[in-house]
């Protein structure tokens, strides 16, 4: 949750709450919420300001609330086939083309089943 997280900054960096929320300007009570994430979702300017006094940006803030599932690292085996991919001269922007041939196999091994 984004609280957490500004919490655990804000004490890595020695602030007490009252400190953040004045040098932030916002009312501790208001920061106080956010950060026992009773607030869930405060404003892009709130966040600019905490942000800014914290001294990181937004992204380092909201990291705790990215969806972990995209944060997993990827297996070896989708590695080697992106790698392959790349070696065959195949870039990213192509990827789309190649997914009719991707879709047709799929249709093929489904209708042998």
């Amino acid at each position: 949750m984004i609280g957490n997280n500004i919490a655990s900054i804000r004490k890595q960096r020695g602030f007490t709450l009252s400190e953040l929320s004045e040098r932030a300007g916002i009312s501790k009570s208001y920061l106080s919420n956010i950060e026992r994430n009773l607030k869930q979702n405060p404003s892009i300017h709130v966040m600019e300001k905490i942000a800014a006094v914290l001294n990181v940006d937004i992204k380092t803030l909201l990291k705790i609330a990215a969806d972990p599932v995209a944060m997993q690292p990827l297996d070896k085996e989708w590695i080697d086939f992106i790698r392959d991919l790349k070696d065959a001269g195949i870039d990213k922007d192509q990827i789309h083309e190649y997914k009719i041939v991707v879709d047709f196999i799929k249709w093929h091994h489904d209708k042998v089943k």
